[in-house]
């Protein structure tokens, strides 16, 4: 076990590989008009630029949970990160489209290895002490508006003052730099007997990313569509035999048992519906703030300072208290109530409006909801399971965080374009589109609100300023 010290610089680089992730979807907004003109990007093709990473991204994560189970999670850590150090290289030389929706879709596999083995290095550090935890667990959670912040302002002074490929060179000595530190602070683990399930994992990653590719797709070439329909379908015949392959194999790539677990089911839906609720809300905002109020990509950037700084604030000062006093499920419950208002209240926003009277307040209410949710559904996701699948839990909730966000982000494009949210259009009905993402995203958040209620199994407060139940259940099997 590490020493105290140790353990806490290790959470710095788990921290920094949950920044590093999500910093990487949102880092090339600014840029992406520049890489259109130099690589010769078609505007229908331009979102792949973000598609191609979020599809590998979400389709790979139950395989890396996988991994990191069976080979152990520091070396699944250290080979994600190499991983996202190639692609990244090759995404800043890329010369052409080709070539960078290739080195797009790399840079996601790298973080499908990196998100569920810095989730079970975590609960490793920390999984026997639940107060430490529930703290770890609150840094680990602020760590990712923070690097969906960074990557706004980020991508915008690169892209400015720099040139757009450094919006990919700067994860270069990143990597590095955690690549030299992680053998010294991090657990080393080890392997583990088991078989990999080659034939499960390609079912699985298959259908999850045809899933993906067929949500984030689905705005551009419709829901009605025939291709629409088939990718769909072809989703649904390989995750229907992965489910068959993983009830006749005896070492199946996810047991599907492990669903039987305590509020794991209904936690993973929490986060799934959490992450369709928030990400078009911080989608819609941003473009609220550009193309109705005139902000340019800087001050837009500044503008979403306020509710970042509150999320951060609530994971780490305000949830792992109301866990410790109230638990896990009231929490849930509340922060999606409380983001469904403030989601609610967003979508109020004039076309005349301005940012203090139309936008502060409203997120700032959405930013404490999603702050007192995130934690304790992420928590009982992971502890809910046995401590030598823990890379499989963080897989799985990884997923249903991704795949949520991309569903909700596909559905609310569709709601708002039928809405009138048009670029070209006049400012009331580009508005009046936003506002009805903002409206189909409240209604998700309060269904999360309700679902939660009645699936999520009531679990005794701790102490004050300890982990929920269910980690601390976890802990004491480590």
């Amino acid at each position: 076990m590490a020493t105290a010290s140790r353990r806490w610089w290790a959470l710095g680089l788990i921290a920094l590989a949950q920044f590093m992730v999500i910093m990487d979807t949102s880092i090339i907004g600014v840029a992406l008009p520049r890489m259109r003109q130099d690589l010769g990007f078609s505007p229908e093709n331009l979102s792949w630029v973000f598609n191609a990473y979020v599809v590998a991204f979400g389709g790979l994560l139950l395989l890396g949970g996988r991994l990191s189970d069976l080979f152990g999670a520091r070396r699944m850590f250290s080979l994600g990160w190499v991983i996202l150090l190639a692609g990244s290289l090759a995404a800043g030389l890329a010369n052409g489209v080709a070539v960078e929706l290739a080195a797009r879709a790399v840079q996601g596999a790298g973080a499908a290895l990196i998100a569920p083995s810095a989730l079970t290095l975590l609960m490793t550090l920390f999984g026997a002490e639940p107060k430490e935890l529930t703290k770890a667990l609150a840094l680990y959670g602020a760590a990712a508006p923070a690097g969906g912040t960074a990557g706004v302002f980020l991508g915008g002074v690169i892209t400015e003052y720099v040139s757009w490929p450094w919006v990919f060179y700067i994860n270069i000595p990143i990597a590095l730099l955690v690549l030299a530190v992680t053998p010294a602070v991090m657990p080393a683990g080890g392997a583990r007997r088991g078989s990999l399930d080659l034939l499960g994992a390609l079912t699985v990653t298959a259908g999850l990313a045809a899933a993906v590719y067929a949500i984030v797709r689905a705005p551009e070439i419709g829901w009605g569509s025939a291709q629409t329909w088939l990718v769909l379908g072809g989703a649904v015949v390989a995750l229907a035999a992965f489910v068959g392959i993983q009830a006749a194999r005896k070492e199946p790539l996810m047991r599907l048992s492990i669903f039987r677990a305590p509020n794991l089911a209904a936690a993973n839906i929490a986060q799934l519906l959490l992450g369709a609720a928030w990400i078009p809300m911080w989608f819609y905002l941003n473009l609220y703030l550009q193309q109705v109020l005139g902000y340019s990509a800087f001050p837009s950037g500044a503008a979403l300072l306020p509710m970042t700084v509150l999320i951060m604030l609530g994971m780490i000062a305000l949830a792992p208290r109301a866990i410790g006093r109230f638990g896990p499920k009231p929490m849930i419950v509340t922060g999606l109530a409380v983001l469904a208002a403030g989601l609610g209240w967003l979508a109020f926003v004039r076309p005349s409006g301005n940012f203090v009277v139309d936008v502060l307040p409203a997120s700032l209410v959405a930013a404490l909801g999603m702050s007192l949710a995130f934690i304790p559904s992420l928590g009982t996701a992971i502890g809910a399971a046995r401590p030598e699948e823990g890379g499989l839990a963080s897989g799985i909730v990884n997923t249903s965080y991704q795949v949520g966000s991309a569903l909700g982000l596909a559905a609310m494009g569709a709601l708002a374009a039928a809405a009138g949210a048009d670029p070209l259009g006049d400012l009331a009905a580009l508005t009046g589109g936003y506002s009805a993402a903002f409206t189909g995203s409240a209604v998700i958040a309060a269904v999360g609100a309700v679902v939660a209620a009645f699936t999520l199994r009531t679990a005794p407060a701790a102490v004050a300023g300890t982990a929920t139940a269910a980690e601390s259940q976890a802990a004491g099997r480590a």
